[in-house]
């Protein structure tokens, strides 16, 4: 079914009839599908599904092509980005391009989930926006954080599961509820694999989060753990790149118990999330959970 998802994509690329387009969309290299995996979990045999999942999948790539240039990142799963290939310029245009065409299919949808996805869309890029103000100063706030990480992360995950619900004819606000509590946890396990994998098993360089500044949640914990003259060096070492910054890090969220106290937090937005939908008898649901939680990149 995966296949027949991207084949959809790249059918609705090939649809928008330019040369240029064709070949910058060859170079995205493929994820892991997850919003995709998620809708057929939920909802497999409708015959609008391969549909919503391609319009999703383009939407989430548009929002990683532009996230890409926001982050003045070279590397996307572990091969050149958009951006480092053809430029900030094209990178933009190619993602405005999918979001566009996305929504253009998406009027063709059960307009419960037009509407569930392009809110979701409204509120991604509101996170977005949060997300690049926040990278101003060093967040102490665990509230704004989490507001933009649903924002950003949760909200596209969420509409993908409320949307398939809806056509699978189920209590989309049960889906929808799992798929917000499943986003958080995936944004917090990413920000904590950020900094326990190496490079080569991220595809991108490893703690590069607080480099870029993103204050995740492991350093908010840090923060809130460190007596007042540490908190002040912490601070100091925001968006900063050198070897030894690193190394205190580590050192740092070993002393302290950060990265269990991390993997907890995650864990509670699971439960939640499973705990959404535990009447609905969705084994498969229960096992993206799972999957996601124990993941290694």
């Amino acid at each position: 079914m995966l296949q027949k998802i991207t084949q959809r994509i790249e059918d609705l690329i090939k649809e928008i009839g330019n040369p240029y387009v064709d070949t910058l969309s060859s170079k995205i290299t493929s994820g892991k599908m997850l919003r995709s995996k998620l809708v057929l979990a939920i909802c497999q045999d409708h015959v609008d599904v391969v549909n919503l999942c391609a319009i999703i999948e383009m939407i989430q790539s548009a929002s990683l092509l532009h996230d890409d240039v926001i982050d003045e990142s070279d590397i996307r799963r572990g091969h050149p980005s958009i951006n480092a290939i053809f430029g900030n310029k094209n990178s933009i245009m190619l993602g405005d391009i999918f979001y566009s065409k996305a929504f253009f299919e998406l009027t063709k949808m059960d307009v419960r989930i037009a509407k569930s996805i392009s809110n979701a869309v409204i509120e991604l890029s509101r996170g977005e926006i949060d997300d690049v103000f926040m990278s101003e100063t060093f967040n102490t706030d665990k509230k704004r954080y989490f507001q933009m990480l649903q924002d950003k992360t949760a909200s596209l995950i969420a509409a993908s599961a409320e949307s398939a619900a809806i056509l699978a004819d189920l209590d989309h606000q049960k889906y929808k509820d799992y798929g917000i509590n499943l986003g958080i946890a995936f944004q917090v396990i990413d920000d904590l694999l950020d900094i326990t994998q190496d490079s080569s098993t991220l595809g991108k360089p490893a703690m590069n989060d607080f480099k870029e500044g993103k204050t995740t949640l492991p350093y908010i914990y840090l923060y809130e753990m460190l007596p007042e003259d540490e908190k002040k060096i912490l601070v100091s070492y925001f968006k900063q790149n050198k070897i030894e910054i690193d190394r205190w890090l580590k050192e740092h969220f070993d002393k302290y118990h950060i990265i269990p106290l991390v993997f907890q937090e995650a864990k509670k937005y699971a439960k939640l999330a499973i705990s959404a939908i535990e009447d609905e008898n969705n084994k498969s649901l229960e096992e993206v959970v799972e999957n996601m939680i124990n993941r290694e990149f």
